[in-house]
């Protein structure tokens, strides 16, 4: 009866989540725009050419270079937050979902608004620089600066969402630990370094793999913000997947990068579980 129940849900996902992706797994191999009845098989060709192909490791690099911003500088936003958050401050839960707004808006519209914000010639981030006789530039059409934006409105985005579970960590520990360490003579600080991180360890944990995950994934703001300019200098991995198969139709060439995006990302995580078996607690 259970296996019954389940099997709805079981045919929607193996029909709309792993048959693509098995059936990307083909395309990889083959020399197709996605339109033809008769595709050339090619082998690893797509492989190899995504390897020698200079913009592929450009968006690599791109797409570390982002990840690199957004995920230590949302952690520790999102921490931050959750640390005051958690103590006995008034108004405590419309603060609360006051920093988790950014996360439930739609990518689309945040990146929309962002896009006003960061505007260069009347955008109100521009506006507020001039007034404190600080550099204007002009964000989304500098290659210096368009990832510098992009990552901005990134930890603005998602900073909330971590909070939450920050303060879901932060709720789960004992109070009784922190009771010892004000005995021993703790002050804020060293409660914090001593006993909250420690033991918040498994919570970061989840955190940083689902952060650098989806940093690996971004696209929607992107798309939206700087369509991969100027001068490529936003083209990440993904966006760079979208190009190739759904813009110039070399849709193996599109499934070849796919496969190796989930390479990189597959063995990324799979380290982190291996340096994590080590330096994470999960009893507290």
């Amino acid at each position: 009866m259970g296996y019954l129940l389940l099997l709805p849900a079981l045919l929607l996902f193996g029909l709309f989540s792993y048959y693509p992706i098995l059936y990307a797994l083909r395309i990889s191999l083959l020399d197709w725009n996605g339109i033809a009845k008769f595709p050339n098989f090619v082998g690893l060709d797509n492989y190899a050419r995504a390897i020698q192909d200079p913009l592929f490791r450009r968006a690599l690099r791109q797409t570390l270079y982002y990840t690199l911003g957004v995920v230590p500088g949302t952690m520790v936003v999102g921490l931050l937050l959750a640390l005051l958050l958690n103590t006995r401050l008034k108004a405590r839960a419309l603060y609360r979902t006051v920093y988790y707004l950014p996360n439930v808006a739609p990518t689309v519209a945040a990146s929309v608004v962002w896009k006003l914000i960061l505007d260069g010639n009347w955008g109100i981030l521009n506006y507020v620089l001039s007034r404190l006789h600080l550099p204007t530039p002009n964000w989304l059409y500098e290659p210096g600066w368009a990832m510098v934006a992009i990552i901005i409105m990134s930890i603005w985005a998602n900073a909330g969402y971590q909070m939450i579970i920050f303060l879901a960590g932060l709720q789960g520990i004992p109070d009784i630990y922190y009771e010892a360490a004000k005995i021993d003579g703790a002050n804020r600080w060293q409660q914090i370094r001593f006993v909250t991180l420690p033991l918040l360890s498994y919570t970061t944990f989840f955190v940083l793999i689902t952060s650098i995950i989806g940093s690996f994934q971004v696209f929607g703001s992107i798309y939206i913000l700087t369509n991969g300019g100027p001068a490529q200098s936003t083209t990440v991995m993904v966006f760079l997947i979208y190009q190739r198969a759904f813009k110039y139709f070399q849709m193996g060439y599109g499934s070849a990068l796919a496969y190796i995006l989930f390479g990189i990302i597959l063995v990324l995580t799979l380290f982190q579980f291996w340096v994590g078996r080590r330096s994470v607690y999960y009893e507290v």
